[in-house]
């Protein structure tokens, strides 16, 4: 506990201002009443709000070191003074000070020890100017509360007060972080130092489709798969002080094992599995009670910003598409021969699209490979000008037979999948595209992505077909392919 602690917490500390009134009266031995003394001392000036203590004409009894250092008045010279006028309070509000200092001892007015149920109500907050001893005025909410003696009789008043802007600050602390864990537009999760989940949001838990209880209690490493080790890098860093100074851009993906259920009647609303991008902030929970204390835990704060920056990537490779199809025009315009404008298209399409593309053109009711790029990657491959025996049921016949794109993956549990294909043997993911002009199917054009790519997409499908149209229109002009075949 700092400065900025609640006065109402004082409340909590032993009436340690009574002690030295029954010191008085206790047939206990002197050495007993010293130890009393130095106790009382060290709690009064172990505590962290200002606290003095009047007796019931209004002489200062006790003063600690808080309000010391609040005030800069030094116990030697308060201890002992008569009232509060004229050096903590101005002369002119000193009567409405003290009467409101011991008005709290009037509900105590003829009760006696033996009537215990009056005590919760001597308490009383409330605000007053005090003055420092340099002449500043500070404005202070205190607490005041009757001692009682022995007999159960009023003996004082202790009062422990705060600065009002340090309560203040303090309030808005607490309104803030618990409007952070209601009703905030930002998710929050707070994580203690084991990188456990303590507190999570109701925006958090919607981003990443649990209900809060999943988390409470929980390592990141049960909710997180790809994107974990970035996220607990960015956790400690932020322990020992080291929190990125901006907003960072984490991808993670949510792990789900299947084990956690939706409450009755409360669907997600996006599919687990999906990599999500959350704008990320990291605070340091440093406890108020010590300086110098173990962190507490770390505040993540993020938005689930994933739609937003897989639009921007979408609409940046779109643009980049749309400039290599520009340049394979311009480039295709300068060639002389119509097939090499062909495999030129080729080229330019790999760039950012695929790893390998295989020409296919009709010859009767077969299929030959007349081009390659890039040239000569795999054993596997047949010879250019040879028919390519195609399984039955392979993409690029049922692309040619149905005239639409084919995608189709391999997946890591069919290592024999690409050779079975007639593909390079690190092919992982497959587009088939007809190739048509003038109404005739000329062939098939095949796009490749290995393991470390993601499946084709109908973006890809749809990039694939412009980019086809483009290769058709020059195998046409070359003379290249059968119009006459089974599927023209």
């Amino acid at each position: 506990m700092n400065a900025h602690s609640k006065v109402s917490e004082v409340s909590g500390v032993p009436e340690a201002a009574g002690l030295a009134h029954e010191a008085e009266n206790d047939p206990r031995p002197r050495e007993v009443h010293a130890a009393d003394g130095r106790l009382l001392a060290a709690l009064l000036d172990g505590m962290d709000a200002a606290l003095f203590a009047v007796d019931v004409t209004g002489r200062i009894t006790h003063w600690n070191g808080q309000a010391e250092r609040l005030l800069g008045w030094p116990r030697e010279q308060v201890v002992g003074r008569q009232g509060l006028g004229g050096w903590a309070v101005r002369e002119a509000d000193a009567p409405e000070v003290l009467d409101r200092l011991l008005s709290v001892l009037r509900p105590l007015q003829g009760l006696s020890a033996h009537m215990p149920a009056i005590e919760g109500a001597v308490r009383q907050a409330q605000e007053f100017p005090l003055l420092r001893q340099d002449g500043g005025r500070v404005l202070v909410r205190a607490q005041t509360t009757a001692i009682r003696g022995a007999d159960g009789r009023p003996t004082g008043v202790y009062c422990a007060f705060s600065e009002v802007h340090a309560q203040l600050d303090l309030e808005r602390n607490l309104a803030l972080s618990e409007a952070l864990l209601k009703d905030s537009s930002w998710a929050v999760v707070v994580v203690d130092a084991d990188q456990r989940a303590v507190a999570v949001n109701d925006r958090a838990a919607d981003a990443l489709a649990v209900s809060p209880v999943d988390m409470l209690g929980e390592p990141l490493g049960e909710f997180f798969g790809p994107g974990l080790e970035e996220l607990e890098s960015a956790v400690e860093h932020a322990l020992i002080g080291r929190a990125p100074e901006e907003p960072v851009e984490l991808w993670v993906t949510l792990q789900d094992d299947g084990a956690r259920e939706e409450p009755i009647g409360i669907g997600r609303s996006r599919p687990a599995a999906a990599r999500r991008c959350l704008l990320s902030g990291f605070l340091q929970l440093g406890s108020p009670l010590a300086s110098d204390a173990a962190p507490l835990g770390v505040a993540w704060i993020f938005q689930d910003v994933t739609r937003a920056r897989q639009q921007a990537q979408e609409a940046a490779r779109q643009r980049f598409r749309d400039s290599q199809l520009s340049r394979a025009a311009r480039a295709a315009a300068d060639c002389e021969d119509p097939f090499d404008a062909a495999v030129l298209h080729l080229h330019y399409a790999l760039a950012g699209f695929a790893d390998h593309a295989l020409l296919d053109v009709t010859a009767g009711a077969r299929l030959v490979r007349i081009a390659e790029t890039p040239a000569g990657f795999g054993a596997a491959t047949p010879t250019r000008g040879v028919p390519v025996r195609y399984r039955p049921g392979h993409p690029a016949p049922q692309a040619l037979e149905r005239g639409v794109p084919v995608r189709a993956t391999g997946g890591v549990s069919r290592s024999g999948w690409a050779v079975e294909h007639r593909w390079p043997k690190e092919a992982e993911h497959a587009l088939c595209v007809v190739l048509r002009s003038r109404g005739c199917n000329l062939g098939v054009l095949t796009f490749l992505r290995g393991a470390s790519r993601r499946a084709f997409d109908r973006a890809d499908a749809a990039y694939g077909q412009d980019v086809a149209l483009r290769v058709a229109s020059a195998l046409d002009l070359a003379g290249l392919g059968d119009p006459c075949g089974p599927h023209a």
